[in-house]
């Protein structure tokens, strides 16, 4: 019998900064690009479209405030016309798309992560439950219902963005929902370089490779490049340049990789300022192997000692006057 064979295409690139429109074109570039090398998943980074705010790192709330009505002109609406474009392009290649962007819904900005699937359908559309660190002065927040685990053609998919990845909580609601593939949206890794290893590109690709290893699963570890526009139009004073890069690089910080359910590299990285897409090829059988010894949602559970509570109900900021009041919530032990 032929064993199960999905390719997973990710990708390492930059957008074009803050422009909603271009981006979308070179997204669908990347889908063709990805189809036409045989993937049937293409995943891209945190917020690609229309880039990462890396104002809000850089200098003081108001002097950032300059860049956000720009940003929130080339955010996205979930069912907006970019959107629906990225939804054509996944129908006409016949590919999975996770693609990150900026999601605008009324006045509020979401870290979101849309999956569309290869008859260009919506299957879910996820927000980054807490914005990390500074990134809470642009952001809105998410919900339980945002830690979800579907169905697909090719496997149970899931996805979590940047620092949600050191959620143990968040991941493990994941995990227990049988996830098999699993994009891990990440920025560009330049920020802060020799100052805070917690953000660098070794210490974020580490936690995308345990999340492999600890949920059994594949994770196709998605990251930006910064392109030298992003410096000629945010760093006015040499301290930004090196709080943006301090290494000195004008384009930078691409870090992409696939992981296997053991932990393992799949694909050789690519240099940090070179753009383009990784490929694995993802053998089923290599989750039997990796969770016959370590499923920590399974055998090597130990529910009686703990437990996690998922509230999976959506968050409603508003109830009708004199309707029932609602329970607690859709909570599931774990």
């Amino acid at each position: 019998m032929t064993k199960p064979m999905v390719r997973l295409a990710v990708v390492q690139a930059a957008p074009v900064y803050l422009d909603a429109q271009a981006s979308t074109d070179k997204a669908i570039g990347l889908i063709a690009q990805a189809a036409a090398n045989g993937a049937k998943l293409i995943a891209f980074p945190e917020i690609w479209i229309p880039g990462y705010p890396w104002w809000i790192w850089l200098g003081a709330p108001a002097w950032g405030a300059q860049f956000l009505p720009r940003y929130h002109r080339n955010a996205l609406a979930a069912d907006g016309p970019e959107l629906g474009r990225i939804r054509e392009a996944a129908a006409r290649h016949g590919i999975h798309c996770v693609i990150g962007y900026v999601e605008r819904a009324d006045s509020t900005l979401y870290i979101s992560q849309m999956l569309i699937d290869d008859t260009g359908t919506t299957v879910f559309n996820r927000r980054k439950l807490k914005p990390t660190h500074v990134e809470r002065t642009v952001f809105g927040e998410g919900d339980g219902s945002d830690l979800k685990v579907v169905d697909t053609a090719i496997g149970r998919l899931g996805a979590l963005c940047c620092a949600e990845h050191v959620q143990p909580l968040s991941k493990f609601a994941l995990y227990a929902q049988g996830e098999q593939i699993h994009v891990a949206s990440w920025p560009s890794f330049t920020l802060y370089k020799g100052i805070a290893y917690g953000l660098s590109a070794e210490a974020n690709l580490a936690a995308s490779r345990v999340y492999a290893l600890e949920g059994g699963c594949f994770v196709l570890h998605a990251t930006g490049v910064m392109s030298p526009d992003v410096y000629d139009m945010l760093c006015d004073t040499p301290d930004k340049v090196a709080l943006l890069n301090a290494a000195g690089a004008v384009q930078g910080g691409g870090n992409s990789m696939i992981f296997g359910p053991d932990g393992r590299s799949l694909t050789e990285p690519m240099p940090e300022d070179e753009e383009g897409l990784l490929y694995a090829d993802a053998d089923f059988d290599a989750i039997v192997h990796a969770k016959s010894a370590l499923d920590p949602t399974g055998h090597y559970c130990r529910a009686d000692a703990t437990r996690l509570l998922l509230n999976a109900r959506p968050r409603r900021p508003v109830e009708p006057f004199g309707a029932a009041l609602p329970d607690a919530g859709t909570w599931e032990a774990l």
